[in-house]
């Protein structure tokens, strides 16, 4: 009988101290936001979207050196280069199959001029499969799209390189 009353005394004690740690949350800020009409932070190594970047003066960043495409894992990228007049080398085809893409990063952490980039943007659904295959000029886009935004984020990532 002891036994059993005192059980009841424990479980009482725990009921009560849980009321009391409701109770004061009831009181607190809500941590939850209201998603497509508040956005949270994003961290500056959020790998989203690809993108190409282009220098200052407006040329291409990419030099055709095919180490993103050698290094990812899911054979995402392909890459055709052809010779500039100057002897250098340009990309003529720079493609992203998305469905195939893991998101590793391995891309861009490869690539020796930070040509490739995975972007803050995370909401690229699309309606159809093929608008998941980027192409040279759409990676150019979004890379023109989101400049600002992957300079300061690159600027912010370099003590971890």
């Amino acid at each position: 009988m002891n036994l059993t009353r005192f059980l009841k005394t424990i479980f009482l004690v725990e009921f009560v101290q849980g009321l009391i740690i409701a109770t004061k949350e009831i009181f607190k800020k809500s941590k939850t936001i209201n998603y497509p009409f508040e956005k949270g932070s994003i961290s500056p190594r959020m790998r989203g979207e690809h993108a190409l970047r282009r220098y200052p003066n407006g040329e291409e960043r990419c030099i055709a050196c095919k180490l993103c495409e050698a290094v990812c894992p899911a054979q995402a990228i392909t890459i055709e280069s052809a010779e500039r007049s100057d002897g250098s080398r340009k990309t003529t085809r720079y493609d992203i199959d998305m469905l195939k893409c893991i998101y590793c990063g391995l891309c861009q952490e490869s690539c020796p001029v930070d040509a490739i980039v995975q972007g803050p943007n995370f909401e690229f659904a699309t309606e159809t499969r093929e608008e998941l295959y980027y192409n040279k000029q759409k990676l150019l886009d979004n890379g023109d799209r989101w400049e600002t935004v992957l300079a300061k984020n690159i600027k912010l990532d370099k003590p971890y390189r």
